[in-house]
């Protein structure tokens, strides 16, 4: 995706070129394991399977993680090349995932899902967007399906990066289609200094 001023990712055709030169383990969102928030959420809830989408799967590392667990995913990138590296290491770990480039602004998955996971998807759409993102979303979730979404925080100093989003924000972007189960202010790991997150638990409507 293109960056604007701020350097914020804008919807253009820079993260092919990024997966394309860089070594995934060197970006700043890799992590090699589930998500800390992700998986005590899970786990908390006792969600040992199901079908998971991994929205922006890049380096895949959750998708993988998922898999590994049980869980039949489906993970999904707008850059092709994110989705061969990403299958390379499924395959490394002898786990079937179901790759494919997509685009949840301009979505083309037909399967409902139980559950989605978000880490960093997002946070790189503009306010104008973000409407389209919560409706894509909504339709690819089974009534009462569970959407797992991890976000820059309004706390996160500096403004390059992606957008920082403020709790009372979720509330207001994610009606009626969502009840906001809950928000909490906590970090990506991984990246050092770790940057300031949200992780939001939110459900689908009936």
């Amino acid at each position: 995706m293109t960056k604007d001023d701020g350097g914020r990712d804008t919807g253009g055709r820079d993260w092919e070129q990024l997966y394309g030169n860089e070594p995934v383990e060197s970006l700043p969102w890799f992590y090699p394991e589930l998500d800390p928030d992700f998986q005590r959420e899970l786990e908390n809830r006792g969600v040992h399977q199901g079908e998971a989408l991994d929205l922006c799967t890049g380096p895949g590392t959750q998708a993988v993680a998922l898999a590994a667990r049980g869980f039949t995913v489906t993970a999904t990138d707008i850059a092709e090349t994110a989705l061969v590296k990403a299958g390379q290491r499924a395959r490394q770990a002898g786990l079937h995932i179901n790759f494919q480039q997509n685009n949840i602004l301009d979505n083309r998955l037909e399967t409902k899902f139980d559950f989605v996971i978000d880490r960093g998807c997002y946070h790189v759409f503009p306010a104008g967007d973000r409407k389209k993102y919560v409706r894509a979303v909504a339709n690819l979730l089974r009534p009462g399906g569970f959407l797992l979404l991890k976000c820059f925080s309004n706390r996160q100093k500096g403004n390059l990066g992606p957008y920082r989003i403020h709790p009372e924000e979720i509330d207001e972007f994610f009606q009626p289609s969502f009840a906001v189960l809950s928000i909490k202010h906590t970090v990506f790991p991984g990246h050092k200094p770790e940057p300031k997150a949200l992780f939001c638990v939110l459900r689908k409507r009936d």
